[in-house]
């Protein structure tokens, strides 16, 4: 079932943010409301380096991450319409960022400090994270990484309530975007 919104996009959507903003979980339900095809970015580079993101960091750090991660999503941003989760920090790459908001509609979902780190302590799986305060660290990425996600066409918060609610906004927002 595709929406009426899907026939006048002309460019994937790029659902950008803090870890534990949403972009997986409601990436894939507004792809699935606009009858478009999902993809993670994360789970992608994973896919094809046979290591988890945490090991990639590990094993090779996070230079050779994020020049990864920017080839990658430069590709997506070439591939026919569909919705794209980002890393966290990809879009804070100013080529990554130039690219998409060049070739797709960016999207930044913002979310308050506390909720993202109640959602990002549920599983264990962020190597930032590791071994610190989660909330003063998620401050501290979003006050170097805030100037960068403000660059995204659109805007939309990301708060407790129904995943269903965050794709009704930005589909509204989508709509307004596109007039």
């Amino acid at each position: 079932m595709s929406h009426r919104l899907t026939s006048r996009l002309d460019r994937s959507i790029v659902l950008v943010g803090l870890m534990g903003a949403g972009k997986s979980t409601v990436g894939r339900r507004l792809a699935r409301r606009l009858g478009l095809p999902f993809v993670d970015s994360d789970v992608a580079i994973e896919d094809a380096s046979g290591f988890s993101t945490a090991e990639i960091f590990e094993r090779f750090g996070e230079k050779d991450f994020r020049d990864g991660e920017r080839r990658l999503v430069a590709r997506l941003a070439e591939e026919p319409l569909q919705v794209i989760a980002t890393g966290g920090g990809a879009f804070t790459v100013a080529e990554t960022r130039k690219l998409l908001n060049e070739k797709c509609i960016t999207i930044w979902l913002d979310a308050p400090i506390d909720i993202l780190a109640e959602r990002t302590g549920r599983r264990d799986n962020r190597p930032l994270l590791q071994g610190v305060d989660r909330a003063e660290k998620l401050a501290e990425l979003m006050e170097q990484r805030r100037a960068a996600y403000a660059e995204a066409h659109v805007r939309v918060e990301s708060r407790h309530g129904a995943h269903a609610e965050i794709v009704e906004a930005i589909i509204k927002a989508l709509e307004e975007f596109l007039q």
